[in-house]
């Protein structure tokens, strides 16, 4: 009969899985410590506006508004990007950068629907990027403060 591996020779296929993938994958590893730098700058940027936004929906009598903005982590889709989310109840929108130098802002959308809409620029157009993300951010809070 068929017997199940042994543990060792079951770890030992997946140590020589993860030095091919490993391997394989090290070469994006610059273009992802980019992506994440890029990402850790958009991140505290909004962070602050919605802050901000937050503190004006309070003082006006609405503290429900209140959004949330996630850790960066490795892409839901792809491990060669990062992402990080905004939040309120079931609205979202995902900011992703990519290793090979791309910015996709995604959303707002509904979790559960598709996602989209999706804007994409490279990392460093930092002007288009500033005027896509107030866009993107507001229409994020208005759909999110929609009943």
């Amino acid at each position: 009969m068929n017997q199940p591996p042994q543990a060792s020779s079951l770890a030992e296929r997946l140590m020589r899985l993860g030095d091919e993938l490993g391997s394989r994958e090290a070469e994006h590893a610059l273009g992802l410590k980019s992506a994440r730098s890029r990402l850790e700058e958009l991140r505290e940027e909004i962070a602050r506006a919605l802050a901000q936004f937050q503190r004006a929906a309070t003082q006006a009598g609405a503290p429900q508004l209140r959004a949330e903005i996630s850790e960066i982590r490795t892409d839901d889709k792809h491990v060669r990007a990062l992402e990080f989310e905004i939040t309120r109840g079931r609205h979202a929108a995902i900011v992703t950068a990519k290793s090979r130098g791309e910015l996709t802002l995604v959303g707002p959308f509904r979790r559960g629907k598709t996602e989209g809409p999706c804007l994409t620029f490279p990392l460093d157009a930092v002007a288009e990027i500033e005027q896509a993300l107030g866009d993107f951010l507001e229409r994020f809070l208005r759909e999110a403060a929609t009943p």
